[in-house]
């Protein structure tokens, strides 16, 4: 079915006659227009220079007028003219120069002397006005220094040379302003005349090119045919009756059209497919009422037998050969989309099932932390303070044993106490939400450097650590999980180390190629067998003996759940007696963390 469509000449021929017409006539009044506007500006320019000129020399005249008129009081004249002279040339002088200063506000260095001279003449003016006070009393020393001190007149002349400076310039450009305007209107009879030329042309290739683009048309009708039959989906056109008007061959495929459709019913077609009310009531509001029909989901029946899920689109749409707007519809296949979505549905109800039981947990891991805080403290408390009772008791008459006795009792309390701690603290960061923000890692290694520094001095003041801290990036994440992740690797170093001397500890960074971070912590100190590397991590597990090196093996096993629950990993690599290293890793930003948000417990 071949259609005529418009061609690009066409659509666009009044547009462009419009915008020539436009051009001609608009084009050359602007160019005139903008030469005229640099003619009128440099005119004012040079008025604006001869003002300044008049006001300047107003202002000289008005300071001498009032030193004559001062030296006129002296000589015992006061007449109404001399009083009103006085009055006028007092008046009008500053504020001629305060106009003098506003008109020549863009000129920085005529301000400058503007300034000078305001400030000049007002201690001149200041003279003056003692004389003409002091009047015929006026000694000749105060006459001396209003004509002497504080002269105006170089000032004056420089002002009103650089004012003739800047005429001659502005002259220049008037002058040449007023060539430009001639030339503009040259160039605009110039302009017009290619424009009209240029309009011409592009109608006398606009009328030889219809033919081509009516072929051109043809052909694209064609072509637009042949995709529309090579679309899988099944697409059909109908008119404001719901009777078929074109449709693509993957529609007669799938609802067994064996010929061609044009004209018929659409509820005829499918063997009663789309026969039904609901369907036909929005098709009818998408041809009636302009209202789009998105995403909606119909059962039918087709050729093979089977019965699918369709989705179905349609909106309203016209036809370059036809008057009334037809309506296109899609339809797609979904019906495997349905299936999936069902057993999805399914799997999201046995996990919501999952998700109550790991509440459940939850809620008994609180009960137990909220055991081990309160129930277990107040034995170990009562244990710890009992046996120091019990060793004040005894007094100095206790023997060795009975004092071995006693500190072993109050370092076990102590020492389970220390287990508890670390175990909340454990339970807690994997359970509590985190709060992800910027985290400057510089400053926290920084701060936790230097409370080590403070604990290791307290402990041995002849012991030396040798710090060595890379540029450290901001990252994004729970600011004191991450704090508790540097106490845990950085106290390790210190204590590990501590028998060698001097200590030396480095934390150094990379950046990985996915974009996130690799630090690492290392160490000159006891080392171990990396053999036993994979017990690590694990709670209460460790490699040294409690006498040797004191802690409670909880440290390690939270610092892996901290970079756990922030997307990362820890492993690290040692030998025994040469130290350790501490490999993790972290994402760059929060969203990776995020995702393991929750943690798992």
């Amino acid at each position: 079915m071949p259609h005529a469509f418009p061609t690009p000449f066409s659509r666009w021929r009044l547009p462009v006659l419009g915008l020539l017409i436009t051009l001609i006539v608009i084009g050359p009044f602007l160019i005139i227009r903008a030469a005229t506007s640099q003619a009128e500006e440099a005119i004012t320019a040079v008025v604006h220079t001869r003002e300044v000129q008049t006001l300047i020399h107003w202002v000289s005249g008005d300071a001498r007028s009032l030193e004559g008129a001062a030296i006129a009081r002296t000589r015992g004249i006061d007449t109404p003219l001399l009083r009103q002279r006085i009055t006028e040339a007092r008046e009008r002088v500053l504020p001629n120069l305060d106009q003098v200063l506003a008109l020549t506000r863009d000129n920085p260095e005529q301000q400058a002397r503007l300034g000078a001279l305001r400030n000049t003449l007002e201690m001149r003016l200041a003279r003056i006005d003692e004389v003409i006070e002091a009047a015929e009393g006026a000694t000749y020393e105060q006459i001396d220094e209003m004509i002497v001190l504080y002269p105006i007149q170089r000032l004056v002349q420089d002002i009103v040379a650089s004012e003739e400076a800047l005429l001659q310039d502005r002259r220049a450009y008037a002058a040449r302003a007023n060539q430009r305007a001639d030339n503009a209107s040259w160039a605009a009879m110039v302009v017009q005349l290619l424009l009209l030329l240029g309009a011409s042309y592009f109608a006398l290739r606009q009328q030889s090119g219809r033919l081509d683009a009516q072929r051109q048309a043809t052909a694209a009708s064609g072509r637009a045919l042949a995709v529309l039959d090579s679309v899988r989906e099944p697409i059909v056109l109908i008119d404001g009756s719901q009777r078929v008007v074109m449709h693509n061959a993957a529609f007669a495929e799938l609802y067994g059209v064996d010929e061609d459709a044009r004209g018929r019913p659409l509820t005829e077609l499918g063997g009663g497919a789309w026969d039904n009310p609901d369907t036909l009531r929005r098709l009818h509001d998408v041809l009636a009422r302009d209202r789009e029909l998105w995403d909606y989901r119909l059962s039918q029946p087709t050729a093979d037998g089977v019965e699918r899920t369709m989705l179905i689109n349609a909106r309203r749409m016209p036809l370059p050969d036809r008057d009334d707007p037809v309506a296109l519809i899609t339809a797609s296949d979904v019906t495997a989309q349905t299936i999936s979505e069902r057993q999805i549905r399914e799997l999201n109800q046995q996990l919501e099932g999952k998700v109550e039981q790991v509440s459940d947990v939850n809620r008994e891991l609180e009960a137990f932390s909220y055991s081990v805080s309160h129930d277990l403290r107040a034995p170990l408390r009562h244990i710890a303070g009992f046996a120091d009772k019990l060793g004040r008791h005894l007094g100095e008459n206790v023997d060795d044993k009975t004092t071995h006795y006693l500190g072993v009792i109050g370092s076990s309390a102590k020492r389970m106490s220390a287990l508890i701690d670390d175990l909340l603290v454990y339970s807690r960061l994997g359970r509590n939400a985190m709060r992800l923000q910027s985290v400057d890692l510089q400053s926290m290694v920084n701060d936790v450097r230097a409370m080590l520094d403070s604990n290791a001095h307290a402990e041995n003041p002849e012991h030396r650590i040798a710090w060595s801290v890379a540029p450290l990036p901001i990252v994004v994440g729970d600011e004191n999980m991450l704090r508790q992740v540097w106490m845990n690797l950085l106290g390790n170093a210190v204590k590990y180390s501590s028998g060698t001397e001097p200590a030396r500890i480095t934390v150094d960074v990379k950046r990985l190629d996915e974009g996130g971070y690799q630090f690492c912590v290392a160490d000159n100190g006891a080392g171990f067998d990396m053999q036993y590397a994979g017990k690590l991590f694990g709670v209460f597990q460790r490699l040294h003996s409690a006498n040797e090196f004191p802690g409670t093996g909880v440290g390690l096993a939270s610092v892996r759940r901290v970079l756990g629950r922030h997307g990362g990993r820890i492993w690290a690599e040692a030998e025994p007696g040469n130290g350790a290293t501490f490999h993790f890793t972290l994402p760059a930003s929060g969203q990776d963390a995020g995702a393991n948000a929750t943690g798992t417990h």
